[in-house]
């Protein structure tokens, strides 16, 4: 529905009943491993596995599509943390690079598997309050498609 109104053009969605999904609220919830919906129900059934549906309102959370996305934050994150740290470290105290090996890489690894389920989850919520990938009642296509080409010419 497209509407002018004096001076001001107003578009107006056909469904006015839409809930309203807060991206930041969608985030949190998702990053603490519950339903980006209603916030009560589990998000993952196994570590990085998401349950078909909430237990506790019905939302539908398999078609989700985080793919890569969330490993790609993680190591932003941890190459910053562990970069970071080493500089700091090495600043301070001398050591061998035996030693940073023995501590940074237990830290990097046990950091990426901490950050991996949160980061998903809150991948999950920003899909959903955008309405991306299904979350918004209707399937994934594109908009303008192109009739095929005729080879044969």
């Amino acid at each position: 529905m497209h509407t002018v109104e004096g001076n001001h053009e107003t578009v107006r969605f056909e469904q006015a009943d839409i809930a309203e999904r807060p991206v930041g609220r969608s985030i949190r919830r998702g990053m603490l491993n519950t339903c980006p919906a209603c916030g009560s129900g589990r998000l993952f059934k196994s570590f990085l596995k998401t349950v078909e549906t909430c237990a506790a309102c019905g939302e539908r959370l398999d078609h989700h599509r985080a793919d890569d996305f969330p490993p790609y934050i993680v190591v932003t994150i941890m190459g910053h943390l562990v970069l970071g740290g080493f500089m700091a470290t090495e600043m301070l105290v001398q050591m061998s690079n035996w030693a940073h090996l023995a501590i940074w890489l237990p830290i990097t690894i046990i950091g990426s598997l901490a950050l991996m389920q949160p980061v998903k989850g809150g991948v999950i919520g920003l899909q959903w309050a955008l309405r991306m990938h299904g979350f918004g009642g209707h399937e994934d296509q594109p908009e303008d498609v192109l009739p095929p080409r005729d080879e044969t010419a």
